[in-house]
């Protein structure tokens, strides 16, 4: 198993991960006062520019963990679609969507969300338009490469898989090559899942960078525990 690398547990707020004083307005708005362990873990990370590969069991904040890091380097810096969240699910894609809408309202984000069920043309016109957060899922927007060329990705900044176990089991591949041979090799990756599987550590392996890594003890999957030993 991947070291797992630590940081210092006794942070109390999101002021002291380094995020900007709007974001921790914003923060309270919704009702969150005080930061995660995976958001004190991966959040001064992924603001020095490092790749993230986390996992933790739902409800611990992951998406705010990458969605507010995301956010205050857009805010000094925006320009083209600046982050891609790709997601296996409809649902999980909304939810992601709303969440950067609800942090990003001060900074007029433009989040598109791109699921199968909904009109490939008004899909492709939202694209076309450059917001600054595309969700998906990895089929619909494959789909969209491979039908149109009135958008691309050539300034994408960060690209996160997003219960990245699932897309990386759940026989994504084909699809996932589609999206990844269409962004830059010059961007952060950010990998988050509810459980630490096997493949999440096959992808360590194969990082060009060294990504920071960081796992709550519960997001292990017990298989794999077991054959780490």
């Amino acid at each position: 198993m991947a070291d797992q690398e630590h940081v210092d547990d006794s942070v109390t707020t999101f002021k002291e991960l380094g995020i900007n004083s709007w974001l921790v307005d914003q923060c309270q708005v919704v009702g969150i006062s005080r930061p995660t362990p995976i958001q004190i873990n991966c959040i001064p990370e992924i603001l020095k520019g490092r790749d993230c590969l986390a996992s933790a069991k739902t409800g611990s904040g992951k998406t705010a963990a990458f969605a507010l890091p995301i956010l205050q380097l857009l805010s000094e810096d925006p320009y083209g679609i600046f982050a891609l969240i790709v997601t296996p699910t409809r649902e999980l894609a909304y939810q992601i969507g709303e969440q950067f809408e609800v942090f990003g309202k001060p900074i007029n984000v433009r989040v598109t969300v791109i699921t199968g069920g909904i009109n490939m043309i008004d899909q492709g016109l939202k694209l076309t338009d450059l917001p600054h957060i595309v969700v998906t899922t990895p089929g619909r927007l494959a789909d969209h490469l491979e039908s149109c060329d009135t958008f691309n990705f050539n300034q994408l900044r960060f690209l996160v898989m997003d219960e990245a176990d699932r897309l990386l089991e759940d026989n994504f591949g084909e699809q996932l090559e589609t999206i990844f041979n269409v962004l830059p090799e010059k961007r952060q990756t950010l990998l988050f899942s509810a459980t630490f599987t096997e493949s999440l550590s096959g992808v360590i392996e194969l990082s060009k960078k060294k990504p920071f890594v960081w796992h709550s003890e519960s997001s292990i999957c017990a298989n794999f525990a077991a054959s780490s030993h």
